[in-house]
């Protein structure tokens, strides 16, 4: 009997123990190790930040799941990954041992990296649930007292898709609240352009997040880099083609969210072979490890190179079809090994993304998802916020069941057959 570990229970991690599970069958050990007993649907996180969803809407209690799939789960976080010996070690003084580890913990979140930045400096954050809850209090007294608005991401963020929700979000819920008009709003992004979103873009993705924001009045800073933040106050750096600071603006506000960079946890930083410099998995096409060969890994966790230069850098997202398609060429590939064949299975990929504004949004399908595509495509309306609610709906349903059914691909296709899926979010 192998045991095999999936370190982490987000989006990636939780999936992958129920595929892992339908594909190896019940000869076979599988733990779930995570430092949060509840699975929280993080798409939703900018809708808890304006008081659109509380947080048990969007939380799962994993562990009576796991066990009727018989999984061992352990909600304990990790503190030292020992490839060498095949063992985690927990903050529990515990270690568990593997024979195939699956990491899928998702990033750290590098706000110590731009002074003040982050919950604990003076900005928020809608990555994690617990940061939305807090920004939700910051936002509540804002509105007794409006004043200029910052939203955006910072130098070296890869996840630029909440960023643009969170904004019209806002400026939508500002709307409802009849005081819009006290409210100036300026977007403030390490991308060279709007719409760009680490992928280069994504069919008009500039095109139609430009004309949103001049439709909403709101003024947009990009090729931007933070250089601190005081209360009240961003100093922000425009960045020239050739990388010099063309200008040093001094950028007041009442109410602040910036995405910040990522990198790898802890537990695996300096693993020499395992992680990159900035801490990331290094994975081949099989989501292997070259030098770990029982060490696979998925999510926004692995290592993946930018799509090219740009005057400010700019990671690459990884969207949840692409997640999927990860989980799904790994549990295939472990289940060969686990028969005495070779892994051969390829995660496709791609990109398919809804971006809700509040009371309409923007919609994009890449495949594959880093350029050249054979499918670049994107559209906008009403549409895609009642596909976003739909989404949560079905995603939440599937976690909740245990079941391992691919969705993202389905909702491409439903999305490029965009009449069909008009039609199914009615309502």
């Amino acid at each position: 009997m192998a045991h095999i570990v999936v370190l982490g229970a987000g989006l990636g991690g939780s999936i992958m123990a129920y595929e892992l599970r339908d594909q190896i069958g019940k000869d076979h050990k599988i733990t779930v190790v995570t430092k949060d007993p509840k699975y929280h649907f993080v798409p939703s996180n900018p809708w808890i930040a304006v008081g659109w969803r509380q947080k048990e809407d969007i939380s799962v209690d994993l562990d009576p799941i796991l066990r009727k799939k018989n999984i061992d789960f352990i909600p304990v976080a990790a503190e030292k990954l020992h490839a060498d010996e095949n063992r985690i070690a927990l903050s529990d003084g515990r270690s568990i041992d593997y024979d195939y580890l699956v990491i899928a913990t998702g990033p750290e979140l590098a706000f110590d990296e731009i002074e003040g930045l982050g919950p604990d400096g003076h900005t928020q954050s809608v990555c994690h649930v617990d940061h939305a809850l807090a920004a939700r209090e910051k936002f509540e007294a804002f509105c007794q007292n409006p004043g200029p608005v910052i939203i955006g991401a910072v130098q070296g963020a890869s996840c630029f898709g909440p960023a643009y929700e969170f904004l019209f979000i806002v400026e939508t819920e500002l709307r409802r609240r009849k005081i819009r008009d006290k409210v100036p709003m300026t977007f403030v992004t390490a991308e060279p352009y709007v719409g760009h979103l680490g992928l280069d873009g994504v069919g008009d993705t500039k095109g139609l997040l430009e004309s949103e924001m001049r439709e909403k009045h709101v003024k947009f800073m990009t090729s931007s880099r933070v250089k601190r933040v005081d209360e009240g106050k961003m100093v922000v750096e425009e960045i020239a083609e050739d990388g010099s600071v063309k200008a040093e603006k001094e950028l007041p506000f009442g109410f602040a969210m910036m995405l910040p960079a990522f990198r790898g946890i802890k537990p695996l930083m300096g693993i020499e072979g395992l992680v990159n410099p900035r801490g990331f998995v290094i994975v081949d096409k099989h989501q292997r490890n070259p030098r770990y060969q029982n060490i696979f890994s998925v999510g926004v966790c692995v290592a993946i190179p930018p799509t090219g230069p740009t005057p400010v850098p700019c990671g690459v997202p990884k969207t949840g079809f692409m997640i999927e398609s990860m989980v799904t060429a790994t549990a295939h590939n472990i289940a060969a090994l686990l028969k005495g064949q070779e892994p051969d299975e390829v995660g496709s990929w791609n990109a398919v993304c809804l971006a809700d504004f509040g009371d309409s949004g923007v919609a994009f399908v890449a495949q594959p998802q880093i350029p050249p595509r054979n499918v670049n495509w994107s559209s906008s309306g009403k549409w895609v916020h009642l596909a976003k609610v739909g989404f949560e709906k079905y995603f939440l349903r599937k976690i909740k069941k245990g079941t391992s059914e691919p969705f993202y691909e389905s909702l491409a296709l439903k999305t490029l057959g965009i009449d069909k899926l008009k039609e199914t979010t009615k309502g």
